[in-house]
């Protein structure tokens, strides 16, 4: 309990140390390929990861959203929507949401024999005009468009790649720069895109956030240290493994570390293992080995809460199991999350079920502390959750499994939750404490 009570201290404590990084606000332009769909993947959350991790903050901004692992990121991608569209349309769209860089990706959904090239140069230049009379300093990346496969439609694309570079250089200024993005370099049709031969899938996404990245790292200021985690994976599946985040101190240490394993929030339904990367940084900093652990969500691999708790034991699993190598005491591993990832981590530290019936039962998924912020914990008739979890809630509540065996507990929440009522916390509280467990919440006045 001492560990983790030094922990939390340390945390709450943390001061930014790197200075406050500058945030750009971005507005990602163009058709169905800008705008992403169920059937094929889009560049928008990839390139956001990789900025993220390397230090630079961006926000997306524009009157569409489109829903990523992380929710809803704004756009102004129309799916079937040509580049006289964009040029209508963008600029208003621009003045309401303005941008301090553009990403223009445009060209597609027009016609080869209408001969477009010339007018997509027209609507192009009219776009970036209406851009410069909201912000005079906005910066464009003007991609050279994708290869596309489905011909003879688009057999105009090679021309307008050309085509667009003297125009990126006709309209480049030293106060707002247009510089040409070479998207379709490198992108191949049938390998990159799904069966349509249009849109791209998760390679060709991956390959344009990184042309995006290229770009963007060259006029965006120099960004604040680089997250560098040691990427590890703890379960296969279909739809995408799981993977653990690691941090370690950057000091050697002869002694088995501690380790804090951090889960995300998102209802269960989407998040992100960044979430908790600067805390990881901070805690490693500490000497800790500290774990930013991915799960399985219903945006990123169909399931519910019960298969995202059987990660969270699937992890601490993991951990202990591997804990030499990662240079970790087997006995000093703290479960720690938000909100949903809150639950993840309590239900590790609770439930006797939902393990995965092909890992080693021997080795206990149970953690050895519990640091839990605003998380869920009833989900009972009464409590957080939909209604299969609720006909299943004493398989999977942390409130209602509490026993002698549960680790030590921290729990930081705000009186003004919207969620979590502090009458559910001070009930955890009390149920600890009978079962003869420490148990302390922090309660943050005024604070939601």
């Amino acid at each position: 309990m001492r560990i983790l009570l030094a922990c939390v201290v340390a945390l709450l404590s943390l001061t930014a140390a790197w200075g406050a990084p500058k945030i750009y606000r971005v507005m990602p332009v163009g058709d169905s390929i800008t705008e992403g769909g169920s059937s094929f993947s889009t560049w928008r959350y990839g390139l956001w990861e990789k900025l993220y991790t390397a230090g630079y903050l961006i926000e997306y901004v524009g009157s569409r959203k489109t829903d990523s692992r992380i929710g809803e990121l704004p756009h102004e991608g129309y799916g079937g929507k040509n580049s006289g569209f964009l040029a209508a349309t963008v600029p208003g769209n621009f003045r309401k949401h303005p941008a301090d860089i553009v990403l223009l990706h445009a060209g597609h959904n027009h016609f080869a024999d209408q001969k477009p090239v010339p007018q997509i140069l027209k609507d192009t230049e009219a776009l970036i005009d209406g851009f410069r009379a909201v912000n005079p300093k906005v910066t464009i990346l003007l991609a050279q468009p994708i290869h596309s496969g489905k011909l003879p439609k688009y057999s105009y694309i090679p021309e307008l790649q050309k085509e667009l570079v003297p125009l990126a250089k006709r309209l480049d200024r030293p106060d707002s720069r247009v510089i040409i993005v070479p998207q379709g370099e490198g992108f191949v049709v049938g390998k990159d895109t799904v069966p349509d031969l249009v849109h791209p899938n998760a390679s060709g996404a991956a390959k344009m956030a990184d042309k995006w990245f290229e770009a963007l790292v060259k006029v965006m200021e120099p960004a604040t240290p680089a997250y560098r985690p040691e990427i590890r994976t703890y379960k296969k599946h279909p739809r995408g493994d799981l993977t653990l985040h690691v941090f370690k101190p950057s000091t050697p240490s002869a002694k088995p570390r501690p380790a804090i394993v951090f889960f995300f929030g998102g209802g269960w339904k989407q998040g992100t293992p960044l979430q908790f990367y600067a805390e990881c940084t901070h805690f490693a900093s500490k000497g800790m080995v500290a774990i930013s652990a991915d799960y399985r969500t219903a945006f990123s691999h169909r399931t519910t809460a019960f298969e995202a708790v059987s990660d969270g034991k699937s992890a601490i699993r993991w951990v202990r199991q591997h804990a030499k190598e990662l240079g970790i005491d087997p006995n000093q591993i703290i479960a720690a999350g938000a909100s949903a990832g809150g639950q993840v981590a309590a239900a590790a530290g609770t439930l006797k079920g939902l393990d995965e019936p092909s890992e080693d039962q021997s080795i206990s998924s149970r953690p050895d502390a519990l640091a839990l912020w605003y998380p869920v914990l009833d989900n009972g008739p009464q409590g957080y959750g939909d209604a299969k979890i609720k006909a299943r809630y004493m398989e999977i509540s942390p409130l209602h499994n509490v026993t002698s065996t549960t680790p030590p507990t921290i729990l930081f929440l705000g009186t003004q939750d919207r969620l979590v009522p502090v009458a559910t916390a001070r009930d955890f509280e009390s149920r600890m404490k009978k079962a003869g467990v420490a148990c302390e919440v922090q309660l943050f006045v005024g604070i939601r």
